[in-house]
């Protein structure tokens, strides 16, 4: 295929590359806009993109100045990688609606940046010659104009046809990114553990922010911030050993404590920190931090 020649030997500057891709982005939202400005910078050409609200259209006219604004498969058309960057929901439908349309893809690189698929569900596009890749950033976009920035040392999750992922590592690369491989299979598993991590994290900040203000703290995030950074740090580099607190020391009348204020303030709250205090004591059990006595009276105080 002529042009992914560029990615025979070494990365050469985007000014000399011989043969650069010409790329269409089909759903120009956050995501989109942020690696079709990542792929021109290394030097490749946003030709086409769709964008069907008013907030994308505009995303599009300033991150990828210049894309022409066209339907989803006059952007494939128009493309020799083509990014399809909708919805997960939207992806197996979008990939069926194209070939339904009748426009060629054969021997077309088309990429979706989904973390819960890989590329079966790519498989009308691939059954009519596309060439399939699934590559996603783990990093979350803002739809501003730093976002291409952001993807500088991030790691993606590959996922491809074997003879196609050196192209799709490449291209990471070429982004600024660290290609991960993902198996077909394990895509699911892979994006729940970004997912629960990413999302999750947030809902508990956010949690924390509010009880602290009902407690009486002004600025729950100043109080919050070094804790927080501290615990992350201490989780990334040590494991299980970086745990700290009430579990750790098996206190169980601290969290029957806890248990009971939150049941009067929140039972919302009371339900997840019951739950996530069960998973902390079995894992401060197996990694040797909680003794089993200590565990045992931490569970009777958290049973239902």
């Amino acid at each position: 295929m002529e042009s992914l020649a560029h990615f025979d030997g070494e990365m050469a500057s985007p000014q000399d590359r011989p043969a650069r891709l010409s790329v269409g982005v089909v759903g120009a939202g956050r995501v989109g806009t942020a690696l079709g400005a990542a792929l021109a910078r290394a030097g490749h050409r946003v030709v086409a993109a769709s964008a069907v609200s008013g907030p994308s259209r505009e995303r599009a006219a300033q991150r990828l100045p210049d894309a022409a604004l066209v339907t989803p498969q006059e952007a494939v058309a128009a493309a020799d990688l083509a990014l399809l960057t909708v919805p997960d929901d939207d992806l197996p439908d979008l990939a069926a609606g194209l070939v339904a349309t009748g426009v060629d893809v054969t021997g077309k690189l088309v990429l979706h940046a989904s973390g819960r698929h890989g590329t079966a569900v790519l498989a009308p596009l691939t059954a009519a010659g596309a060439l399939p890749l699934a590559v996603h950033p783990v990093m979350t976009f803002t739809g501003r104009a730093d976002d291409a920035d952001r993807m500088s040392g991030v790691t993606f999750g590959v996922t491809a046809p074997e003879p196609l992922r050196p192209v799709a590592e490449a291209l990471v690369v070429e982004m600024g990114g660290e290609p991960v491989w993902i198996e077909e299979d394990r895509r699911p598993l892979y994006h729940a553990a970004l997912a629960g991590g990413a999302n999750h994290l947030v809902t508990l900040v956010v949690e924390a922010m509010d009880l602290l203000r009902a407690a009486g703290v002004a600025e729950p995030g100043r109080a919050l911030g070094p804790l927080l950074g501290a615990s992350l740090d201490n989780a990334l580099r040590l494991g299980m050993e970086g745990l700290t607190g009430p579990v750790a020391r098996g206190d169980a009348r601290t969290v029957a404590d806890h248990v009971a204020e939150l049941g009067r303030v929140s039972p919302e709250s009371r339900t997840a920190y019951v739950a996530l205090a069960r998973l902390t004591a079995d894992r401060a059990l197996a990694a040797g931090l909680l003794r089993p006595e200590d565990a045992e009276r931490l569970l009777g105080v958290l049973a239902d």
